[in-house]
């Protein structure tokens, strides 16, 4: 028989905490009236089985010696040894892991090894498994046999077996793991994963993972996990409670290939989107575009291996480029795949931008000569609609012009733009049809719609006519109060406004300007004074004890729902500065534990606290509301909930379970706009070895 068939058994959990805790009696296990006969030898009165969770479990060592097997205890590893001629097993207390052999075949006990009163306890299938020993059960007489004259044949707990992998099979690359699993439980089961244990500690990691009950699963592994490993596969019930596994040894030893997916041999316009194709797990890719004719070399770095990348040269570096990937494992070493040739080879284009066609104009606008080739003349041209007869707005070398448009210019036009490249010849873009609007217009700055003004304020004005004076007027919204900032000021005189006591609160500020007898009045502005005490950011807790608790909260989300504990203490450092930057309300200092920055109101309302907006070209801070919570506890779950109900987070909660992917998915799924944010997080849990919360063991 298969080795590997013949040490089949079942599992009953796994993730186990990082500590490990011996067991003693309690309500789920119970002294019993069983009695033990060893080679007809009654030794119950010093070897009382007992019962636990419906299962028979038996001291191990007094066992053994009856049966004249030997047995070794390493308290530094809390493993347990035993050898019976050709047989032996190796036992982990708290961890249902059972090696067999030395290594040449690995199982799963139904309940894991635990210590009652100072004795090891194992379930009694597990002695007869593992020491080819025949055992009877007789539940009528409550009595145990067990003879060592007598072989037993294997009967394993559950009809689940991986198919596909031989016991220490060579795994090189990426494989799709077979499983048959009985109807039972795809029925009651949630999700498959696969974890891949280290043999020495029957620790590991969860390496994939589907959301149903599945019979394959694709395994994809690291290079960095390079030596004999086991692998297992558990099916999940909604409790996340394990009801059926497997495990197989095998030995990783990956031979990485990385290759470049399709890409135009040539390219007329736009960019070409990279991507590659890799059969290892990859932390990171970079892409390197060499000028066939220069030599010179673009590099990109740091980019989500499973992504893919958009990239064009500069429209004066068109030519024929080599192009490469390059893929980084989890130890930064780089492997690089075939080089790809295609030629850019671009159509020249001008056009008008900075406006839309069928626009309005009725404010300054920036004119813009798009276009793909070098100039050294540049006209901003305008002409009535249907008309020949054009008029030079500007003549520059090259680049945009701020335009005004003059009071004398409105009605139906069009705009367009004439280059002359570096060989002399002269090109016009298409015409863009516009409306201009020179109706005169005034315009304010300084402050903005909804902004809390809580100093000074520097104020002015912009128009597209000449005006002879500029009055500014503050309204008190509440009162009705006028008051007179400015009067009779110069159109480009900038002022200062210093806000008082007597200005707080909700305002209204409007600019007029006088045209040719004409007052000409900017829109209102409302905004909010406030020269109180304003609270800014606190600290949750103190900087050094931060990584202790956000490690705690996430160890136990990833017990309940398998996220990657690394990944969220990760995100939760820093989004928040090690804990030391959580809002508050901006008025009244209350406390909001919001850990994630979420907008909103939540379980303890909100909070007031500042975002940006800007108005007229310029950038200021208004009031935006962020959830509130009860203690750092609600904020963690709602982080949690988000990520896991959400529909635009599905591929994140595809690979949820490995900090690599994760980061580089929830970047993907719009959580974060800056580029470089999974390359922060994976920073950080490699900084401080925060990869070791992920780890996980099949234990109690």
């Amino acid at each position: 028989m298969h080795i590997k068939q013949v040490y089949r058994t079942t599992i009953a959990s796994a993730l186990a905490c990082l500590s490990i805790a011996s067991f003693s009696y309690s309500d789920t296990i119970q002294n019993s009236s069983i009695q033990l006969i060893v080679d007809g030898r009654n030794i119950t009165e010093t070897a009382q089985p007992v019962m636990k969770n419906d299962r028979v479990l038996v001291p191990l060592k007094m066992v053994s010696d009856e049966i004249g097997a030997d047995v070794t205890w390493n308290g530094e590893d809390r493993t347990v040894a035993v050898t019976k001629g050709n047989n032996s097993m190796l036992l982990w207390m708290d961890s249902r892991l059972v090696q067999y052999n030395n290594g040449a075949g690995y199982g799963l006990v139904d309940m894991a090894p635990t210590i009652i009163n100072d004795r090891t306890y194992v379930p009694l299938r597990l002695v007869s498994n593992g020491l080819s020993t025949g055992i009877e059960w007789n539940g009528e007489k409550q009595t145990i046999t067990v003879d060592s004259n007598q072989n037993s044949e294997v009967v394993p707990s559950f009809d689940m077996q991986i198919t596909n992998i031989n016991n220490n099979e060579i795994v090189t690359a990426k494989m799709n793991v077979q499983l048959s699993i009985g109807d039972a439980y795809k029925n009651s089961g949630t999700e498959v994963n696969l974890l891949l244990l280290n043999p020495e500690t029957a620790r590991g990691f969860v390496v994939a993972r589907e959301d149903s009950v599945v019979n394959s699963i694709d395994y994809l592994p690291k290079v960095e996990d390079k030596g004999s490993k086991v692998l297992v596969a558990v099916v999940y019930d909604e409790n996340r409670n394990i009801i059926a596994g497997d495990a197989v040894p095998v030995f990783i030893d990956v031979q990485p290939r990385v290759t470049l997916n399709d890409v135009p041999s040539q390219v007329t316009s736009g960019s070409i989107t990279l991507s590659q194709h890799l059969n290892f797990l990859a932390e990171s890719v970079a892409y390197e575009m060499t000028h066939i004719d220069t030599g010179e070399v673009t590099s990109i770095t740091q980019r989500d291996p499973m992504g893919t990348y958009d990239w064009k040269p500069s429209d004066d570096k068109e030519g024929i480029y080599s192009i490469r990937t390059i893929a980084y494992d989890g130890n930064d070493i780089g492997y690089t795949s075939n080089d790809v040739v295609t030629t850019f080879d671009f159509e020249e284009y001008l056009y008008m931008g900075g406006v839309r066609e069928g626009s309005t104009i009725t404010k300054p606008v920036m004119l813009i000569a798009s276009r793909n080739f070098d100039v050294t003349e540049t006209e901003y041209l305008i002409r009535d609609y249907g008309s020949s007869n054009e008029t030079l707005i500007s003549k520059v070398p090259y680049g945009g012009y701020t335009w005004t448009p003059p009071v004398t210019m409105s009605g139906d036009k069009e705009l367009y733009v004439r280059v002359k490249d570096v060989h002399g010849n002269s090109r016009t873009s298409a015409p863009l049809r516009v409306t201009i609007d020179t109706s005169p217009q005034v315009y304010i700055h300084g402050v903005g719609p909804n902004q809390v003004l809580t100093g000074d304020a520097t104020l002015s004005v912009s128009s597209n006519v000449t005006l002879d004076n500029v009055n500014y007027t503050l309204i008190n919204k509440k009162t009705g109060e006028k008051k007179y900032l400015g009067q009779n000021t110069n159109q480009d005189e900038k002022i200062t406004f210093t806000p008082t006591a007597d200005d707080e609160g909700n305002v209204t500020l409007q600019a007029e300007g006088m045209y040719q007898g004409t007052v000409l009045y900017t829109e209102k502005i409302d905004f909010k004074i406030y020269l109180q005490t304003l609270y800014g950011p606190k600290a949750v807790i103190e900087k050094s004890e931060f990584l202790g608790l956000a490690s705690g909260l996430a160890r136990d989300s990833f017990n309940k729902t398998g996220m990657s504990a690394s990944l969220q203490t990760a995100q939760a450092i820093l989004e928040t500065g090690w804990g030391q930057r959580l809002p508050v309300d901006k008025y009244s200092g209350k406390f909001s534990y919001n850990l994630f920055g979420i907008k909103g109101s939540s379980s303890n309302g909100s909070v007031v606290s500042n975002t940006w907006e800007v108005y007229n070209g310029t950038k200021f801070r208004v009031d935006a509301n962020f959830r509130a919570y009860n203690n750092i506890n609600e904020s963690w779950d709602d982080h949690k909930r988000i990520l896991l109900e959400l529909s635009r987070y599905q591929p994140y909660r595809d690979v949820m379970y490995d900090s690599t992917l994760g980061a580089w998915a929830i970047r993907r799924a719009g959580y974060a706009t800056d580029p470089k944010y999974p390359v922060k997080l994976m920073n950080i849990i490699k900084q401080y070895d925060l990869k070791k919360l992920d780890e996980v063991g099949v234990g109690m």
